[in-house]
């Protein structure tokens, strides 16, 4: 007799570990320095991107957040790292999505509108600096997701790379 297949118990579903997810674009001038953005309600500095919204892909919500936050059009490109971040009280443990965003033009840079809401400067950042703009885990993961441009992604942990087990 052939087993059936069933739904999972809804017990089940309601014990599986939930993470939340973020998501963030590199975006490079001509010079090869990384686009990093000041929120106003923090007193660290970011790259674009931003928390994943219910039934949005990471993808969609580095496009969705480059348009809120700069006013841009950019289509992202490749997925250049994920970084499993602990959970830290009162966040949960979250994945990290870090995405190629390409080279702006001098058009692009001109034209950019940086949200009043949410930002309130921007600067670009010489990639061997970000540690001097960004906080230490997100300068790890940035510094990574940079490496991996046209070599492929990279998984991290913490910000920090983890080779094959």
């Amino acid at each position: 007799m052939a087993e059936t297949q069933t739904e999972p118990k809804l017990s089940y579903i309601a014990s599986v570990t939930r993470v939340r997810a973020a998501a963030g674009v590199i975006l490079r001038d001509q010079a090869g320095r990384v686009l990093a953005v000041h929120p106003i309600y923090k007193d660290t500095w970011e790259v674009p991107g931003g928390t994943v919204e219910p039934d949005e892909s990471p993808a969609d919500a580095c496009t969705r957040e480059i348009r809120e936050e700069l006013g841009l059009s950019v289509p992202v490109g490749a997925l250049l790292c994920v970084d499993w971040v602990p959970a830290s009280p009162p966040w949960d443990g979250g994945l990290m999505f870090v995405f190629d965003g390409g080279v702006l033009t001098g058009d692009q840079i001109a034209t950019m509108r940086l949200c009043p809401d949410e930002l309130d400067r921007f600067e670009f950042v010489e990639p061997e600096r970000l540690h001097e703009v960004l906080i230490p885990r997100l300068a790890r993961r940035i510094a990574a997701a940079v490496a991996a441009i046209g070599r492929g992604g990279v998984y991290l942990e913490d910000g920090v790379e983890v080779s094959s087990r």
